[in-house]
């Protein structure tokens, strides 16, 4: 890292599944992760309970002293859906919100290994930061090649000319939670220049103005 400013991050939102996978190497991956994060002084942001990899890297988080947030949607904590969150719990109405809180709260992202709640939560960060409405890093860790089909298809995207190189960038892999965690500190974020005109106020005019409830 010589040489090369570092961000401070000081609370890390991580998107998974809520299953454990077929593979036991994501199960340790999920729980090394919460080691680092929790050595490192990180603290968690996640999506609240404790099943599959969810329980796992908060468990982990938590058991190295570090503060530990479920954001969740009040619909899941029915007849103890999720199982109990390791840490404190805000209950949210949808899942928007849930996600909208958990940028605001955190300080970068990281996605492992999950299902189509995982992928939607990855894709909706990384298309916010394309249109500027966050600068926050985010990264997958690239658990034994889980994550290779779907950077082949990011790049055939830009290849096309459907997501620009300087978007792509948005985009961190890794294969190991230090070096990820290295290149999240390490990232610069560069903003389309005409993306980045766009105003998100509540001051901004309604031409410009664009609801953070939409599907972007």
């Amino acid at each position: 890292m010589e040489g090369v400013s570092v961000r401070k991050i000081k609370k890390i939102c991580v998107f998974c599944g809520a299953n454990s996978g077929k593979d036991v190497a994501f199960v340790n991956a999920a729980f090394h992760l919460g080691e680092v994060l929790g050595k490192r002084k990180i603290d968690l942001v996640y999506g609240g309970g404790k099943l599959g990899l969810m329980g796992c890297v908060s468990t982990a988080v938590a058991q190295h002293e570090r503060k530990v947030l479920g954001i969740i949607p009040s619909a899941f904590t029915v007849n103890n859906l999720v199982g109990e969150t390791c840490g404190k719990e805000i209950k949210v109405a949808t899942m928007q919100e849930r996600l909208v809180m958990m940028m605001e709260l955190s300080d970068a992202f990281i996605a492992l290994p999950g299902g189509f709640g995982t992928l939607e939560e990855l894709f909706q960060m990384i298309s916010w930061a394309q249109l500027n409405i966050h600068n926050k890093p985010i990264g997958v860790l690239n658990i034994n090649g889980f994550f290779n089909g779907l950077l082949s298809f990011v790049d055939h995207a830009v290849k096309q000319e459907f997501i620009t190189p300087r978007a792509r960038k948005i985009l961190i892999s890794a294969t190991t939670a230090d070096e990820l965690v290295d290149k999240l500190q390490a990232f610069r974020f560069e903003s389309d220049p005409a993306l980045s005109k766009l105003k998100w106020s509540p001051s901004s005019s309604q031409k410009e103005k664009l609801d953070l409830t939409l599907r972007l």
